[in-house]
Order: structure tokens, then C-alpha cells, then sequence
């Protein structure tokens, strides 16, 4: 591994006059509990992301994505936030965070946090003053408490059920309820409310101060409510359209937040940049990532996607018109923290019911391991070809699956508990990454590990793939340099006269892309190779592989 040492420093910080960083970066989602430990107490931490800078330089990424690292009981790893302007003492200090942004900018590398604006922790100070308070207090009116139903408010104010399962209201004893989308331990705040939105900006601000250069807004899309009484049915709820209409989903007054938020991230130069995590229809994407709201909005049509060539390109032509409708770029992902590794979802039969799959300990049916590593290549390679922002999450370019038989009493998420065990939940994307092929933890800590890490790991490890030209790493730095020499504007031209199963365009620069959904070799446009996803054999494009070539002059390694 290339240690950070070994960069000098020469590596120039990111450009203040490159404003438009964000429209085509490569993004890296890092999880910090599961990423290094460098104090070996089984949780990872700041010093521990600080120690492998050196790797995220070498890997290829232009911003790390920081998924929360506040104050937390870890209810829902981390999103339920005590404070959101301190780090967890078990992750680090103030001081560490700032060495971390100052070293992952000397690398030329900028730094994205996560924001938790629907909902505090449940330890948030301002949540336990409301409980100390009074109903109708002005302690209340931060948060959402309604009176329960019947004769002394025994039943909550509605039959809402919350996404982790179970109902979404929670009584505090005095007649009243309060209202948590999420688990108990997140109740959702009031954004009707003045002191909330101005405590957001103070919270923003807090951090770009601080030199981040953006924030990925957790839930996006359900800080506005509409709670006029009397209050919807979960029926009702389930059959409400989105697009403004939804009670608790999506609603067009959400957008007068960002439209503030906005106002400062313009106030710095270069402009933070903000990315929403909105799961709404396409069509409604475009109001949150306008340039007068955050900028951009996530994509998970292809993280949604089966593997079909032309679900793919139809995918890929609807969000670049999107975008550019907007004004803004795609963002493209394929793996996050709340979803199965993509490396795993491809392994198994189309239609497999992952949650059904993942309650049975991956017995029935088995992953086919070679081929979910072969499509994830080829999906990772297409979606790197496309103009906009690539969003990776940690330990694909190791090509991790997902770890489905994690033992029962290790399970973190709320999801197992809220559905009666029913579904397993988010934590086998969540286990710690392999560093080394030897240690009680593969070299994510000394001895501990907060998730246990599967012994199998150690065939992904880094050092093990370090020095291997054919593995996924490699494959991963390989194809991230040359995005980084080929990338220029945004836009594509289809390659028309392709077979069915074949998914093929040309960028600016004359470079093509090509990309074999199919069982059987399909022969291989003219150009030099530049990158392929697997193993070439003569002019052909091998089955569930994608290649690009240089159509306009030989390619110079």
C-alpha cells in the first residue's frame, strides 16, 4: 500500500476556482464505524480514516463522502444524532476531524458530511427538555407531540406504522404521543418550527466553517408534513400520491428550506455543494437538486435496477434528461449502506427477494459468487462512463459481498428488532472492511470489531489484492485513472446498431463504451482497449463484461 508519506507535499488541494467539482466527482462513501480502528477499540474512527488517506489518493475517488460521526446511542448506526456540532468520543475529537478534512485536502481530496434533519436522537437536548416539559410547552413545539386518542390518551393519535416497523407515535406518560417515521429513538422534529430551521443553519455553517466542502441531507424528502387534524389513516397514507400531495412524503413546501440553505452555501467560495437523499419519483428529483436548492439528488434507479440492457439504458436516458432539465448532473450509485451489496445482488437469480433471502441466511438460493463479482465489474465500469457524479461505497472496489449469516445476538440495525426478527436488516453491508489477510480482524482493528468480521474476508483483504493485476482493486484504480484522463462534458451519443443485450455509447473525446448484458460474446467496436472489466479474448466482447475503447487515436498508457 502507498502510505500517505510517500505523496510528499506536492499534491495540490482542491481548487477554490473549480466550482463545479461536484457534476462529475467520484465519490466515496465512507461508513466510519466499519472503515479502520485505530485505537482498537472495535469501533472505527477518525485517526483511523486518517491513516488510510494514502489509499483513497492512490484508489482514484475526488471527495469521501462521511457517513455520521456525531454523538450517537447507535439506535440506527449512527442517524439518531445527540449532537449534531460534536464528534462521538468513540470516533474521535473536533481536533481529529479538522486533521482528517486538512489531510484529505492536502491529497486534493474534498469532504462530504452526512446531515440528519428529519429527526434528533432521542438523548438530543432538546428532546429531553421537551420531555421535562409540559404539553403545549414551547419545548414541544421543536418536535411533533399530538394527544393520544380515548378517554385518557391511551391510544396514539393515529395508526401510523414506522419505516423499521412497529407504530410511529410513542407515548411519554402524559397523554401525549410523539411522532418517529423512524425508530423510537428518532423523533422527528417540527420544521414549521423557526428555532429548528435556524439551528440547521447554525449547524451547516458550524461545519463549513470548518472547511467541509459539502453534505449529503439524510431523508431529504420528509422534513415537510402536512399534520392537520384530523390525521390520515396509514391507509390513507398508502394510497396518497407523491408529488406534492402525500401528507408526510415530498411536499413542494420542503423546497423553501433548501432554497435557505441554499442562500448560504452560496455565501462561501467556492459554493458547498449538497447532494439530497430523496426517494421520489424521478420527475420530482429535479426541484431537489435545482441550483436554486441543494444541486444534486441522488439516482438509485440502477442500485434498483435488474440486470437488463435495456432497463439500463432506458435508466440512463431518463436521468440524463432529468438532469439536464435541471441544470444539474446524475449521480449514479450502485451500492450504500442501507441496500445489499451489488456484488451479491447480482450473484443471485433476478427476482430473488432480498429481504426473504437475507432472513434464511443466504441458504436458498446460493449466490453465484463468479458471476455477482463479474456483473458488478461491468455495472461499475458502464456507470464510471457516464457524465455526472459517481457515488462508491466502501469495499466494492474489493468486491465484498454481502455477509447474510451474521449471527443473531450481533445484529445492530432497529429494522431486525422493529419487524419481530422477520427482517435481518442492513448490517451485512456493514461489516468492517479487511485491511490484512492475517489478524483476529483482518486489519481493521486490534482485536475487536463492533460487527464480526467473516474469516472468508480475508481473500478481499487489501494486501492480498495490492499487488494483483487481476484483482477488483486493481480493476477499481485501473478504471478510475482513466475516468479521471478521459472525463470531459456531459453528454453521450448511443451507439445504435448494437444487439439487443449490448449497451453502448460514445463520450466527448472519442471513447466508447461498451457493455455485454448477455450469455454469449458479442464482437467488439474498432479501438484500442483502454479498460475492460474482465479478461479479453480476441476482439470480442465477453458475456456480462464491459470494455471501453479509443476510437480517435491510439491509447497511451
Amino acid at each position: 500500500m502507498t502510505a500517505l508519506s510517500e505523496f510528499g507535499s506536492t499534491a495540490p488541494g482542491p481548487s477554490q476556482q473549480d466550482t463545479a467539482w461536484w457534476r462529475q466527482a467520484v465519490v466515496y462513501q465512507v461508513y466510519p464505524r466499519s472503515f479502520a480502528d485505530a485505537n482498537g477499540d472495535g469501533i472505527g474512527d477518525l485517526r483511523g480514516i486518517t491513516g488510510k488517506v494514502g489509499y483513497l489518493r492512490e484508489l482514484g475517488v475526488d471527495a469521501v463522502w462521511l457517513s455520521p460521526f456525531y454523538p450517537s446511542a447507535l439506535a440506527d448506526g449512527g442517524y439518531d444524532v445527540d449532537d449534531y456540532r460534536a464528534v462521538d468520543p468513540r470516533i474521535g475529537t473536533l481536533e481529529e476531524f479538522d486533521e482528517l478534512c486538512a489531510t484529505l485536502h492536502a491529497q486534493g481530496i474534498r469532504l462530504i458530511v452526512d446531515i440528519v434533519p428529519n429527526h434528533t436522537s432521542n438523548r438530543h437536548v432538546w428532546f429531553q427538555e421537551a420531555l421535562a416539559s409540559p404539553p403545549g410547552s414551547r419545548a414541544r413545539e421543536r418536535y411533533v407531540f399530538r394527544p393520544g386518542r380515548g378517554e385518557d390518551g391511551e391510544l396514539p393519535p393515529s395508526d401510523w406504522t414506522s419505516t423499521f416497523g412497529g407504530p410511529a407515535w410513542e407515548p411519554v406518560g402524559d397523554g401525549e404521543w410523539y411522532l418517529h417515521l423512524f425508530a423510537p429513538e428518532q423523533p422527528d422534529l417540527n420544521w414549521a418550527d423557526d428555532e429548528v430551521r435556524q439551528e440547521f443553519l447554525t449547524t451547516l455553517k458550524f461545519w463549513a466553517d470548518r472547511g467541509v466542502d459539502g453534505f449529503r441531507i439524510d431523508v431529504a424528502h420528509a422534513l415537510a408534513k402536512d399534520l392537520t387534524e384530523p390525521l390520515a389513516s396509514q391507509a390513507e397514507l398508502d394510497a396518497a400520491l407523491w408529488g406534492g400531495a402525500h401528507p408526510l412524503q415530498d411536499r413542494d413546501e420542503v423546497h423553501d428550506i433548501y432554497r435557505e440553505w441554499r442562500r448560504l452555501f452560496n455565501q462561501y467560495d467556492p459554493p458547498r455543494t449538497a447532494v439530497a437523499e430523496a426517494w421520489v419519483p424521478a420527475h420530482r428529483r429535479s426541484r431537489y437538486a435545482s441550483p436554486e436548492g441543494l444541486g444534486q439528488a441522488f439516482n438509485f434507479d440502477l442500485l434498483e435496477a435488474q440486470w437488463d440492457a435495456a432497463m439500463f439504458a432506458s435508466i440512463i436516458e431518463e436521468n440524463l434528461a432529468l438532469a439536464r432539465e435541471s441544470g444539474t448532473s446524475s449521480t449514479w450509485v450502485l451500492s450504500n449502506h442501507d441496500v445489499v451489496r451489488h456484488a451479491t445482488r447480482y450473484a443471485l437469480p433476478e427476482g430473488t427477494d432480498l429481504h426473504a433471502w437475507l432472513s434464511t441466511d443466504g441458504a436458498d438460493p446460493q449466490p453465484d459468487e463468479e458471476r455477482g463479482r463479474r456483473r458488478a465489474r461491468a455495472a461499475t465500469l458502464l456507470t464510471l462512463a457516464l457524465p455526472g457524479s459517481a457515488y462508491l461505497y466502501q469495499g466494492e472496489e474489493l468486491g465484498l459481498p454481502e455477509v447474510a449469516d451474521l449471527p443473531a445476538d450481533a445484529l445492530q440495525d432497529p429494522t431486525y428488532v422493529r419487524s419481530g426478527g422477520e427482517h435481518k436488516g442492513r448490517d451485512g453491508c456493514r461489516v468492517p472492511l479487511p485491511w490484512a489477510t492475517q489478524g483476529p480482524t483482518l486489519g481493521f482493528g486490534d482485536q475487536l470489531a463492533h460487527l464480526p468480521v467473516p474469516a472468508d474476508f480475508a481473500r478481499f483483504a487489501v494486501d492480498s489484492q495490492e499487488d494483483d493485476e487481476t484483482s477488483t482493486l486493481s480493476f477499481y484504480r485501473r478504471a478510475l485513472a482513466e475516468r479521471r484522463r478521459l472525463q470531459s462534458g456531459e453528454t453521450l451519443d448511443w451507439l445504435t446498431d448494437m444487439p439487443p443485450a449490448v449497451v453502448a455509447f460514445t463520450r466527448p473525446g472519442g471513447w466508447i463504451s461498451v457493455t455485454n448484458f448477455g450469455t454469449t460474446p458479442t464482437p467488439m467496436p474498432a479501438g484500442s482497449v483502454i479498460v475492460s472489466s474482465s479478461a479479453l479474448d480476441g476482439p470480442q466482447v465477453p458475456p456480462e463484461t464491459t470494455v471501453w475503447l479509443q476510437q480517435s487515436g491510439p491509447h497511451q498508457d
